[in-house]
């Protein structure tokens, strides 16, 4: 389970490590929460772009967009076959950029969220799926969901459960592969990759939004 992120990674930095501007009205998220859009990854013709999603699958066949704060995050082992997922992941993978992500662990006194960040890269490349759904006036909304798999060592004495951590080496991969090449990098990260510290409870309002909500507690 993934349930928010931040992205505060500079503008230059976000092209040097994905290849690709960020978008137009990028601004920095300390607590980026389902249904706000966040910049994504993906192919655009022959290209790549980077562009402004919301967060929260609504697939193509939805009647409304309600079934969106359910497919936050798909799971590694039923992508492929679940039907609110599977035909985006065959032909519309995407890299979601985080400088970080936040997790919640059952402690005396209540949860307690902890943040975990890379140990050596600018931020993460979360390897996610996106979908367009058309209204009926019209209307079209373009959506995505973030990918978990088992937890490494690292993440497990928090959650069970991560988000996919692609390398750089694997961003056009992911997005570009068949669907069976693209099973194999649904692995955890290895546990080198990422660290983590307790963070404010002030991040368990979405309405807090600030670079407070990082800093170790």
């Amino acid at each position: 389970m993934c349930g928010r992120y931040y992205l505060d990674t500079l503008p230059e930095l976000l092209l040097s490590h994905f290849g690709v501007p960020a978008p137009v009205g990028y601004k920095a998220s300390w607590n980026i929460a389902p249904t706000q859009h966040a910049p994504v990854m993906r192919r655009h013709g022959t290209r790549h772009e980077m562009a402004l999603l919301r967060w929260g699958l609504v697939p193509f066949w939805a009647k409304d967009t309600s079934i969106a704060s359910k497919l936050i995050n798909a799971r590694s082992d039923g992508v492929a076959e679940k039907p609110s997922f599977r035909a985006a992941f065959r032909t519309r993978r995407c890299v979601v950029p985080a400088t970080g992500y936040f997790e919640w662990k059952a402690e005396a006194g209540g949860k307690s969220p902890y943040a975990f960040v890379p140990t050596e890269q600018p931020c993460f490349g979360l390897a996610g799926i996106w979908e367009t759904w058309t209204a009926p006036d019209g209307g079209v909304l373009e959506t995505y969901a973030l990918i978990t798999t088992d937890a490494n060592e690292t993440v497990a004495p928090v959650h069970d459960r991560m988000p996919v951590i692609l390398a750089p080496s694997q961003f056009g991969d992911w997005i570009a592969a068949t669907p069976s090449a693209a099973l194999p990098m649904m692995r955890p990260s290895p546990n080198e990759w990422l660290r983590w510290f307790p963070v404010s409870k002030r991040v368990n309002s979405a309405r807090n939004d600030d670079a407070s909500l990082v800093l170790a507690t």
